[in-house]
């Protein structure tokens, strides 16, 4: 006789025969692990980003539910039954927009009421920004997707790129890393605009200032200031002068002032040489301080200011010289007073002889009349002294002087009496030169061209075109 508690068994239809085998079966094969996710068991999961039921189903070979934090799961029963954390069932992980998944996107209920693998969706997340030099940036929610993040410069410096960059779902931000660039000149202030006057007998005036400095509104660090044109304590002269200052920052920006200096020069006008005469003047000749000094030519005395100077009221000082002929007066009570009439103006050659038949006398005289330009040139004027007191006399070409005078210009000058001998005077009354013998008069020029007053002549005259 077979078991009672089988016979009931045979009863049953086939199919529900074996589904209660299947069951019996993988009750007896249950073993707990720790691997794979559990079934109706404790989950050994601890992120949480991964939420599972935790309901019990001991009596059930189903897996516990699964929920992904930011993702979607679709799960699929085994033979399109009605129960999907059945054993069997398949399950498909997607994770939202901005996050990735880690772990297996299909997972499947096995056996031991785990499922085939852990499933978690990380949020995604774009490369570290690198800080850009001379600036940074601030973002709303780090390196995360979706997040924004917006550059800044330091002062002075300009942002080259996007100011704003967000994280997208490509871990990829939304624009290339930006910069900041120094683009700011430098700036630097030149002093205002200058103008001077010339100083007095001077086409110049010396014209000073601080050398300015440049800032620059980035680093602050900057190339020497570089100066174009005359630097400051120069002399500039009459005109428009630019000056210009340059500087340099680090990023080879440039700033760039610029002012002139203006030079003005007072003027009189310009001034003629008299007639018969010339006129030497200093500096430019008719600019404030400039001294125009007059003199005459042989045979002439200067009338009026020998000497006029340009005021600072752009008008000559004196009144307008002239070169009038000579006047020589021979009625004078002394030689002294005689010779003062030549000071500064005159040479005097003074020819004495006892007799107006002495030989020396008549042919010097005969030499010297043939060199009256040499003469003149020189501003030599001939004095004849001739005889012997009480009858001695004296002339001046055609001029006659009391013998009184003549006899006083003998003794003063030491003039023997009673020999042929001839003296140079110079323009100062200085006793020069003395002959007792007949003298060329290329020797006696030769003589005069020494003299100091005689070389400034020669320079006047070679300007004016006076020559023999």
């Amino acid at each position: 006789m077979g078991s009672p508690v089988l016979r009931p068994a045979l009863l049953l239809p086939p199919p529900a025969l074996q589904q209660l085998l299947l069951l019996l079966l993988l009750l007896l094969l249950h073993v707990p692990t720790s691997r794979g996710f559990p079934g109706s068991g404790d989950s050994p999961l601890e992120d949480h980003e991964v939420d599972y039921s935790h309901a019990r189903y001991e009596d059930t070979p189903w897996c516990s539910p699964i929920k992904v934090r930011y993702g979607d799961v679709y799960c699929k029963a085994p033979l399109g039954g009605y129960y999907r954390t059945a054993l069997g069932a398949r399950c498909d992980i997607r994770c939202q927009k901005g996050y990735e998944l880690q772990g297996s996107s299909q997972v499947t209920c096995q056996p031991n009421k785990r499922w085939s693998d852990k499933a978690i969706c990380k949020q995604k997340r774009c490369p570290t920004l690198a800080m850009p030099v001379n600036g940074g940036f601030k973002c709303v929610d780090g390196a995360y997707f979706n997040s924004r993040c917006e550059y800044y410069c330091s002062p002075g410096y300009t942002l080259r790129g996007e100011h704003r960059v967000t994280c997208m779902d490509n871990k990829a931000w939304s624009s290339s890393p930006a910069s900041c660039t120094d683009i700011d000149p430098p700036t630097i202030k030149c002093p205002s605009v200058k103008e001077r006057i010339a100083e007095p007998n001077k086409l110049t005036v010396r014209v000073s200032w601080d050398t300015p400095e440049g800032r620059d509104t980035a680093d602050g660090i900057l190339t020497d200031v570089i100066l174009k044109g005359l630097p400051p304590g120069s002399h500039f002269p009459e005109g428009d002068h630019k000056i210009e200052y340059t500087v340099y920052d680090r990023a080879e920006n440039k700033g760039t002032c610029k002012f002139r200096v203006k030079v003005k020069v007072k003027r009189c006008g310009k001034l003629n040489a008299p007639d018969n005469g010339y006129m030497k003047c200093s500096s430019d000749g008719d600019n404030y301080g400039a001294t125009c000094e007059f003199s005459c030519l042989g045979g002439y005395e200067l009338q009026g200011s020998p000497a006029r100077v340009c005021q600072s009221n752009v008008a000559w000082s004196g009144v307008e010289p002239v070169c009038a002929e000579m006047n020589v007066d021979v009625n004078v009570r002394t030689a002294a007073a005689f010779l003062d009439q030549f000071y500064e103006k005159r040479r005097l050659l003074i020819v004495s002889t006892p007799t107006a038949r002495n030989l020396l006398y008549r042919m010097q005289l005969e030499m010297l009349q043939q060199e009256r330009c040499g003469l003149d040139l020189r501003h030599i004027t001939v004095v004849e002294l001739v005889g012997v007191f009480p009858k001695l006399v004296g002339r001046i070409k055609s001029k006659m002087m009391p013998p009184a005078l003549a006899m006083q210009l003998r003794l003063l000058l030491r003039i023997p009496l009673y020999s042929y001998s001839m003296v140079l005077v110079d323009k100062q009354g200085t006793d020069k030169e003395r002959y007792i013998s007949l003298v060329t008069p290329k020797a006696l020029f030769n003589l005069i061209d020494t003299l100091a007053l005689r070389k400034e002549e020669m320079v006047l005259q070679a300007q004016m075109g006076q020559s023999c």
